[in-house]
């Protein structure tokens, strides 16, 4: 059988040796969902126009628009909030190759490949914490996974990425 032919497994089926046997896309938690932010903006809406109408009467009326402006730089900040938390990082693993796909905020897109032979996991764990970063490097190009997850989601996958590295390393599933 040549190099490039599937194959077949126990029932006789054929097994692309490239094919990927671990993939994992990795998003940013955010604890706050729209309804929350609704609420959120509501009551500090109402809690502004409260304490501006206060001010207003006792004469210091550009204190009114202030609490307006902070209403608004608050909105702005969590709508950036928001389209950060569309980023997401796609980590693939077959036999011949691992795939690390980052999508930013603002179509931002990179793409890494490595060769699982030659590719060294880093991981760096601090006691209380768990694991703190997860890398890949390879002649000279090193990148950090999952960086905006969370210490016990960050640990999960670091075991997950060693456990598919050692497989594709030991050359297959």
């Amino acid at each position: 059988m040549s190099k490039n032919n599937p194959k077949p497994d126990e029932h006789g089926t054929a097994i692309d040796p490239n094919a990927p046997f671990f993939s994992a896309v990795l998003t940013p938690y955010r604890s706050l969902g729209p309804n929350g932010f609704l609420i959120l903006m509501a009551c500090l809406g109402v809690v502004s126009f409260v304490a501006g109408i206060m001010f207003l009467m006792i004469g210091a009326w550009p204190v009114f628009g202030f609490f307006g402006l902070d209403l608004a730089l608050i909105y702005l900040a969590f709508r950036l909030n928001y389209a950060a938390a569309r980023s997401f990082e796609e980590v693939v693993v077959s036999r011949t190759e691992i795939l690390v796909r980052k999508v930013g905020p603002g179509k931002r897109f990179q793409e890494y490949r490595f060769n699982p032979a030659w590719v060294r996991l880093s991981i760096e764990r601090v006691e209380d914490e768990g694991v703190t970063k997860i890398s890949l490097s390879n002649r000279g190009q090193a990148i950090a996974i999952g960086s905006f997850l969370n210490p016990e989601d960050r640990t999960s996958f670091a075991g997950a990425m060693a456990n598919a590295v050692a497989v594709a390393k030991a050359g297959g599933v």
